[in-house]
């Protein structure tokens, strides 16, 4: 071998053992385990700092036995300064008024305990069964219109039915019932007192309340009774016209002019007596408490 390839050869293996030498460095045993110990720190670091939960998400970072804390609801104390946002209430789209009171809604006057009319005078019926036209003449007289008994009976229709006119003879025996000589109820009586210009109306179930009222305002009121406020048996009737009424024996007529506390006072014809309210309304309750008021 000449020296030209003997050199050539130490110049080709020189760099190899130049390149070893740092591979020899790291392969020392020490070197080694600090490096690993190096590399495993900076993995730790790296899952320390890029690796923790998000804030607000606690349930990922409890353990599975722990529970979460509720924390007890605050409110809020009322103080005394104004909210910025104003608060509306919804108000009703027809309030309802509040209601007046009215003299319709105001407590009747209380009736007096007592009372009389006493500037009105009775007669005595000119016929057996001229009651009622004796009562109607002596109530007109008190209103201020006069006319004689006998000319207002005149002045009444005939007829089957109390309810249109007088039934029977008016000279015939007191105490029959239709169709019968009997007498006449009120609507026809108090039809003819208009025809002399009196204000007269006939009711029925007329109460005693009602009938104290009247005699209390000073205008008397004539009522049919049984007898001379006695008592007395309703009879169902129905007369050739087919309408049905009620009807009693003695039917009969007064005026009633007074009260008290217990009795009433009638104007029978030419007489005037009380009678015990129970008694009274007994009588009058037989032909359905029929009367003649003075209506204003």
């Amino acid at each position: 071998m000449d020296k030209s390839s003997s050199k050539d050869q130490s110049s080709r293996e020189k760099p190899r053992s130049i390149m070893k030498a740092p591979f020899g460095i790291l392969s020392r045993e020490p070197l080694l385990v600090g490096l690993n110990l190096l590399v495993l720190g900076g993995f730790l670091v790296y899952l320390f700092i890029y690796k923790q939960p998000e804030q607000g998400l606690a349930s990922e970072i409890l353990l599975p036995t722990q529970t979460e804390e509720v924390l007890p609801t605050q409110t809020r104390e009322a103080t005394s300064t104004p909210s910025a946002t104003p608060v509306y209430t919804r108000e009703p789209a027809f309030p309802t008024p509040t209601p007046s009171p009215s003299p319709t809604s105001l407590p009747p006057t209380p009736l007096p305990e007592r009372y009389l009319i006493e500037d009105i005078k009775g007669h005595r019926q000119s016929m057996p069964l001229s009651c009622e036209a004796r009562s109607a003449v002596d109530w007109a007289a008190y209103f201020g219109v006069e006319f004689d008994e006998e000319s207002f009976f005149n002045g009444l229709p005939i007829h089957d039915n109390p309810e249109k006119g007088f039934v029977g003879d008016v000279y015939g025996s007191w105490g029959q019932i239709p169709p019968k000589d009997y007498g006449v109820h009120a609507g026809p009586v108090a039809q003819r007192l208009r025809e002399y210009g009196l204000q007269a109306k006939h009711v029925r179930h007329m109460t005693l309340e009602e009938l104290k009222a009247e005699i209390a305002a000073g205008k008397p009121v004539i009522l049919w009774v049984v007898g001379h406020v006695g008592r007395g048996t309703p009879v169902p009737y129905t007369g050739s016209d087919g309408e049905e009424t009620i009807v009693a024996k003695y039917e009969h007529t007064v005026i009633a002019i007074g009260y008290t506390q217990t009795k009433i006072t009638v104007l029978d014809g030419a007489r005037e007596y009380q009678v015990y309210q129970g008694e009274f309304m007994k009588s009058w309750n037989v032909l359905e408490n029929q009367a003649i008021i003075w209506i204003e």
